[in-house]
């Protein structure tokens, strides 16, 4: 249901009212008690401050099971690949906001000095992730994430997901199908996952969170999966579940952790996508998911309104908890056409007595001025090589994911960033704000990170136990091609500053092309639960120039020393959890295996291989690089390829090397085909992708 705006509640002038008061008031009063007069003033958003959203809507999982171990679900086969397509609609936020001076842009002198010596780390591991086509999605953009656990990094694209060790940045598991968690639970969940992933490491109950969203084809996302790990190994089995949502078309899903549930934020269109309805938040039954049982969720019934900016809800890092039945965050984009401000909002839920939960606006501390980044166009910020038809979205309408919420035990912050423009070019504004859940919210830092004419946007922004703040982020310009940089501040550098300067994570070697100027959604920094201080970072690059051909890259970096922390032990929540306290080793920081078990990566070389329009041959070398001993034969297989075009190897199966011949017939349409090679080997059987391309030249 759309709510009336504050706006519109004016029109009840004194006069008016005390003329109708008998017949009104019973209205009125009814109104404000479903939140129906709230959402569009100038100062909040949303329901009123300290004003319950009444109208409460409890939906049920349609569906609950056990997963069986991912590491034993067959991996993806090439028969599911989909044609080339951007990921979702993703349609814009509504532009309101009125452009003003930025008062908080970084200081010159500090930038200048920052990029001339930095003082920010290097990367300590630096390594692939995921490359295009994902696994079957064909798409873009990939919509990079991941999360960090004990022993593995776990990266989640569309529509894949990989299984990292941290210690080597070696794979364990994957690439797999996002829709592969779901093998065997039948419905959307299993047939339509749609990507808009997000994958979480709750580390309160050392388990792995894995969702995308979903809906019937040619119908508009209505569904929520959620997957939650039985175990700390993100290769075993996971609780799933299905939530349907609503009829609307649910965009944007983004999750979070938190004691009670896992809290939600959606931005909702009507179903054909082509109108805004405002920003949904929703809460999932935590304690059931972890335990396997029926889950529900609770949600103030519908988007708070076309008016209302985009929210995100607050994700916890580090040992310590929030305040004991502090209420879980939401902070809004400070969208708004006067007075921007952090709208903050405090979601009560209580599973046990659903009537009981409340939506309320809790603050709203204001927000320094700046000026929007894209607000009326998808084609924004340039690249080398590329013309200004394939600028890229700087995405200037939302928070970037995510808030990360860290309680000091003195003081609580929450910590997020969002894209502006500034000098004329694509800038990250970070903020930082302190004591969400108790109050008084103060906005205890921002600034505009601009040190010189490249663009800077796409950011994702955390903060260590010891109170340093990193943002990573994408950087262009006419003269580069995008890059992963992050930049960095100590908790003693002076307030409102990167004051450790810039570093650069991967450099990429291209620039893309077409598919409708998307250039992801959102990254991710996340803080390792082990010391509590090494930052991970995961953004996506391309190598060449070219459309649907992106790469993903993860790296880790640490901007301070810092001593292991336990990992908490839950506060009980009225549906108790399952979950056994973990008990801290005496050592907690997991010691790395000194040699690796064995295992191989492929390669494949050159990249990409043109044909004539007559047919013809390309002619490939797939390395094989063992690791850890391994010295089995691998077998090696092709998939992707277009209809007319058969490829094979010699040797097969093969140690070191082997030539892959691909035979492209006159009959093959036109056109640039990635190709995936798969080769399996070793005891028990490893399975290992990568990936080429090959072009059917359109003259002879």
């Amino acid at each position: 249901m759309k709510r009336k705006s504050a706006a519109e509640s004016a029109f009840f002038s004194p006069r008016f009212v005390v003329g109708f008061v008998l017949c009104l008031i019973g209205t009125i009063l009814a109104l404000l008690g479903f939140g129906l007069l709230s959402g569009g003033s100038a100062s909040a958003q949303g329901p009123n401050q300290n004003q319950a959203s009444s109208d409460i809507e409890v939906g049920a999982s349609y569906r609950n099971d056990v997963s069986p171990p991912m590491r034993d679900v067959p991996p993806w086969a090439a028969a599911g690949l989909k044609p080339q397509h951007e990921a979702n609609e993703n349609p814009k936020v509504p532009y309101r906001h009125t452009d003003s001076a930025d008062p908080v842009i970084q200081k010159t002198s500090v930038s200048i000095r920052n990029m001339v010596a930095p003082s920010v780390p290097s990367p300590i591991l630096n390594f692939d992730g995921i490359p295009f086509p994902g696994v079957g999605c064909n798409c873009a953009p990939p919509d990079t994430n991941g999360a960090v656990g004990k022993t593995q990094y776990v990266q989640i694209v569309n529509e894949g997901y990989q299984v990292f060790d941290k210690a080597t940045g070696t794979s364990v598991l994957g690439p797999n199908s996002i829709s592969s968690v779901w093998t065997g639970f039948g419905g959307v969940c299993e047939t339509s996952g749609s990507g808009d992933p997000v994958m979480l490491y709750d580390h309160l109950a050392d388990r792995w969170v894995i969702t995308q969203f979903a809906g019937v084809s040619g119908g508009p996302i209505t569904d929520e999966c959620v997957a939650v790990s039985t175990t700390a190994d993100a290769t075993g089995t996971y609780n799933r579940y299905g939530f349907h949502l609503g009829s609307n078309f649910f965009d944007y899903p983004k999750l979070s952790v938190w004691p009670d549930a896992y809290y939600m934020s959606m931005n909702v269109f009507n179903a054909t996508g082509t109108s805004y309805l405002g920003p949904q938040a929703f809460a999932f039954n935590r304690a059931k998911m972890l335990a396997g049982l029926p889950a529900t969720f609770i949600s103030p019934t519908g988007p708070l309104g076309g008016s209302v900016d985009p929210f995100l809800p607050a994700d916890i890092d580090g040992p310590t908890l929030p305040p004991t039945g502090a209420p879980a965050t939401f902070v809004g984009f400070p969208g708004q056409a006067s007075n921007p401000n952090y709208t903050t909002y405090h979601f009560h839920v209580d599973f046990a007595t659903p009537a009981n939960s409340t939506f309320t606006t809790f603050a709203t501390p204001p927000a320094a001025g700046f000026s929007a980044l894209c607000p009326t166009t998808r084609s924004c910020v340039p690249q080398a090589g590329t013309s200004s038809r394939d600028n890229l979205d700087g995405i200037g309408d939302r928070l970037m994911f995510r808030a990360a919420y860290r309680n000091f035990g003195t003081y609580e912050s929450v910590v997020s960033n969002y894209s502006v423009n500034a000098g004329g070019v694509a800038a990250v504004r970070w903020f930082e704000l302190r004591n969400v859940t108790a109050g008084p919210v103060t906005v205890f830092q921002e600034s505009t990170y601009q040190p010189d004419t490249t663009w800077r946007w796409m950011g994702s922004a955390a903060m260590d136990g010891q109170g340093n703040l990193a943002i990573g982020f994408s950087a262009s310009s006419s003269t580069i091609n995008p890059q992963l940089r992050y930049a960095a501040r100590l908790a003693t550098d002076p307030l409102n500053t990167l004051g450790q300067g810039e570093a650069h994570l991967f450099d990429g070697t291209g620039s893309q092309t077409g598919t409708s100027n998307r250039w992801g959604d959102y990254s991710a920094l996340v803080i390792d639960p082990v010391d509590d201080a090494t930052f991970w970072y995961t953004n996506e690059y391309y190598s060449a120039n070219g459309s649907f051909n992106w790469r993903t890259r993860i790296a880790s970096f640490k901007l301070a020393s810092a001593a292991p922390t336990p990992t908490p032990t839950p506060t009980p929540v009225p549906t108790p959890t399952p979950t056994p306290t973990p008990t801290p080793a005496p050592t907690p920081t997991p010691t790395p295996t000194p040699t690796p078990a064995p295992d191989f990566s492929l390669s494949i070389t050159p990249s990409s291989v043109t044909v004539p329009r007559a047919g013809g041959t390309a002619s490939y070398t797939v390395t094989i690089a063992p690791t850890g001993g391994f010295n089995s034969p691998v077998t090696l297989s092709v998939s992707g390829l277009p209809a007319g075009a058969t490829g094979s190897f010699s040797p097969n199966p093969a140690t070191g090397s082997s030539a892959l011949t691909i035979t492209v017939s006159s009959s093959t349409a036109r056109g640039t085909y990635p190709f995936t090679v798969t080769g399996t080997g070793g005891s028990p059987p490893a399975t290992r992708t990568t990936t080429a391309t090959l072009i059917k030249a359109a003259r002879k």
